[in-house]
């Protein structure tokens, strides 16, 4: 297959399977499994991050500290967006973005379009990132893939959820959250024909994917775990979390160079 085949494929696939897996959850009172599912997709997230997509961006740049950096100013900016989308979107003492469960029952589905809007462009972020890594090697692509499935089956969880409050019916929120995913296919086919004539980006832009991978894990998955403090639970949560380590770390090690 061509690299180009690959990204078609990864964006294509990753964005169906995402959605499906998610509707398996939201949408048949699975709920139980979601913290499971959290905990192995922080681990996915942070072994991608660490054992494959930050080396592959050392290597690629002629800075480390230059790398290093992009990362930092990446984690403020994801930082800075996320707190302008919770200013915007939050009234009084309760905030849309975070708290579902509460949202008003005569929101006439503003929560929902605002849930669509900005999950459309998360996911075309998320398919110039697929194609960045792609570019740079078909193995460091799939693992890249992998590990923005997993973060994106719990985040479209919670899509699910807000849709279903804001009066969507299941079959509604299910096609929108479908229909959503296919602008990761286009940030694929739009990063693959940028990228290919500006390779020397390829380095900082999978920094800046590590950057986002980082902060959604450490500052938005971590927080809802020790929500259960029982040691049962966090005796699971470890487990889950090095499981999902442990799969980047296979696959890296049966991927041929």
């Amino acid at each position: 297959m061509t690299t180009f085949s690959w990204i078609i494929l990864s964006s294509l696939l990753g964005g169906i399977l995402s959605v499906t897996a998610a509707a398996l959850f939201a949408l048949n009172a699975r709920a139980q499994y979601l913290g499971g599912l959290v905990s192995y997709a922080i681990g996915a997230l942070l072994g991608a991050v660490f054992l494959d997509i930050l080396p592959e961006a050392i290597e690629l740049s002629p800075s480390v500290a230059a790398v290093s950096g992009t990362v930092l100013v990446g984690i403020l900016l994801f930082f800075t967006l996320e707190k302008v989308l919770i200013w915007r979107h939050c009234h009084h003492d309760h905030c849309e973005v975070h708290e579902p469960h509460e949202i008003s029952e005569h929101d006439h589905g503003r929560s929902g379009t605002m849930v669509i809007v900005g999950d459309t462009f998360h996911n075309f972020v998320d398919g110039i990132i697929i194609a960045a890594a792609f570019l740079v090697d078909v193995n460091l692509g799939i693992i890249t893939s992998l590990a923005i499935i997993a973060h994106e089956i719990p985040q479209e969880v919670g899509d699910f959820a807000i849709l279903l409050h804001s009066g969507y019916t299941k079959l509604r929120a299910f096609q929108m959250n479908l229909i959503s995913s296919f602008a990761t296919l286009v940030g694929g086919v739009l990063g693959y024909v940028a990228l290919r004539d500006m390779q020397y980006l390829v380095p900082y832009l999978l920094a800046l994917a590590s950057s986002s991978m980082i902060y959604v894990a450490v500052a938005d998955l971590i927080p809802g775990l020790h929500k259960r403090t029982q040691m049962r639970d966090t005796v699971q949560q470890v487990l889950l979390i090095s499981a999902g380590v442990l799969t980047v770390a296979l696959l890296g090690m049966m991927m041929p160079e």
